[in-house]
C-alpha cells in the first residue's frame, strides 16, 4: 500500500541499533529496580516494555509521514508546548523538590523532554523558511527567542540539564542554516558572558553538585555520594563484569538514581569494560547513521531535523556517561533508551522516528 512505501526506505541499521539497546535497557531496569521491585511489588520493566511499545509505534508512524507536513505543524506545537510548560510552573506535580510532571491520571508526562524535538521543528521551519534572511540579525534572534522561551521555563522547573541542552541545539542549527559566522560569534559569546550571572538561578542543590564536582570530598556523604558510588561500580566490573543481577553496589542499594541517571553504572558493574564498549558501540551506530542520514537528506529542512536530532541524542548520551565516570558534575540527564521513564524514552524514539522521516523520504523530492 501507498502509505507503507516509506518504509521500504527506512534506514534498518538505526532501527536494529534502537531495538538492541531497548532491550538491554529492559535488562538493567530489571536489574537496577529488582530490590524496590520486591519491596513494592512494582514491575518498572514491565512499565518500561508499555513505554517502548508505545514509542516504536509513534517512530513507525513518523517515519512514514511526510516530514514536511509534520513540520507545518511547528509554530503551533511550540505555542502549546509553551503553555504547558507555564501550566507546570503553576501547578504542576512535585517530585524530589522538582515540578516537572503533569499527572494526567494513572501516569504522568514530562513536557520537557518533548520540548525539545518541539523547538527542532520550529527551528527548523524556521531556518528553511526564512533562509533568503540568513545575513540578517533577525535571522539568529529570533530561533533564540523561540529556544530561549522553552529553555528558561524548564530552567525554572528546576531542570538545568534539559535546559542546558537547548544551548548546543541553538547554536548547532543555527550553523548548519548558515547563518553569519559573525552574528553566531556574538550570539555564542553572549551566552558565555551570561553563563556566570546564571549561577545565581540556580538552585542549592544545582550550586552544590557544580562545586562537588570540582571538589568530591567537598560533601562525601551528601551529593558527592553518587559520584563516588557510581565510580566505585564501574571500577569493580573489571574486564567482564560480576555477572547479571549480581553487581554488589547495585543489589546492596548502594547505588542511587540506578535505574535512571546511572544505569549506566549498572551496565559497567555487571557487564564490565566488554559490556560497556557494546552499549557505547551501540550509541556510536544511532550516531554515525544519523550523520548519514543528515547527509542524505534532499533539503535544507531535512538536514536541519536530523542534525537537531543528532545533537540531542549525543548531547544526552556524552552528558550522562561523563556524569557516571565522573567528568562531568551530576544533571539529571537520563541516558536514551536505557533509562527509565516513559516521557524519555518516547521522546527519544519519536526524534528518531522524525530522523527515519527524512532518510524514508529522500528520494521523493
Amino acid at each position: 500500500m501507498n502509505f507503507l512505501r516509506p518504509l521500504r526506505q527506512m534506514d534498518w541499521i538505526l532501527l536494529f541499533a534502537a531495538i538492541v539497546l531497548s532491550v538491554i535497557g529492559i535488562f538493567f531496569i530489571f536489574s537496577a529496580s529488582y530490590q524496590i521491585s520486591r519491596a513494592t511489588g512494582i514491575n518498572f520493566s514491565h512499565r518500561q516494555v508499555a513505554w517502548l511499545a508505545l514509542g516504536m509505534g509513534i517512530f513507525l508512524i513518523l517515519a512514514m509521514i511526510d516530514y514536511h507536513r509534520l513540520v507545518s505543524f511547528a509554530y503551533p506545537l511550540l505555542a502549546a508546548t509553551v503553555l504547558s510548560l507555564i501550566f507546570i510552573a503553576l501547578f504542576g506535580e512535585i517530585r524530589y523538590g522538582a515540578r516537572r510532571w503533569i499527572n494526567l491520571g494513572g501516569f504522568t508526562v514530562q513536557p520537557s523532554e518533548f520540548a525539545k524535538l518541539v523547538v527542532i521543528l520550529a527551528l527548523s521551519h524556521y531556518f528553511a523558511e526564512k533562509f533568503a534572511w540568513r545575513f540578517r540579525w533577525r535571522y539568529v534572534l529570533v530561533p533564540a527567542g523561540m529556544t530561549a522561551i522553552p529553555a528558561l521555563l524548564i530552567l525554572k522547573q528546576p531542570d538545568l540539564g534539559t535546559a542546558i541542552i537547548f544551548i548546543p541545539l541553538l547554536l548547532g542549527l543555527t550553523f548548519i542554516g548558515r547563518a553569519r559566522m559573525k552574528h553566531i560569534i556574538v550570539i555564542a559569546v553572549i551566552l558565555m558572558l551570561l553563563a556566570p550571572a546564571s549561577w545565581w538561578l540556580l538552585k542549592d542543590y544545582q550550586r552544590n553538585r557544580i562545586l562537588v564536582f570540582l571538589n568530591p570530598q567537598r560533601d562525601p556523604l551528601g551529593t558527592g555520594y553518587t559520584i563516588t558510588q557510581s565510580k566505585i561500580a564501574i571500577g569493580s566490573g573489571k574486564i567482564s563484569g560480576k555477572g547479571w543481577l549480581a553487581g554488589t553496589q547495585n543489589m546492596l542499594s548502594f547505588l542511587p538514581q540506578r535505574r535512571t541517571d546511572f544505569i549506566f553504572s549498572v551496565v559497567a558493574e555487571e557487564w564490565g569494560f566488554v559490556g560497556s564498549m557494546t552499549v557505547l558501540g551501540l550509541y556510536a551506530l544511532i550516531i554515525y547513521r544519523l550523520f548519514r542520514i543528515a547527509r542524505a537528506a534532499r533539503d535544507l529542512t531535512g538536514v536541519l531535523l536530523v542534525t537537531g536530532g543528532l545533537i540531542i541524542f549525543s548531547t544526552h548520551v556524552v552528558i550522562n556517561v561523563g556524569m557516571a565516570l565522573g567528568l562531568l558534575p551530576a544533571t539529571g540527564l537520563p541516558l536514551p533508551l536505557l533509562s527509565y521513564g516513559g516521557s524519555v524514552t518516547v521522546a527519544t524514539l519519536a526524534t528518531l522516528g522524525l530522523c527515519q522521516s527524512v532518510y524514508c523520504h529522500r528520494y521523493w523530492y
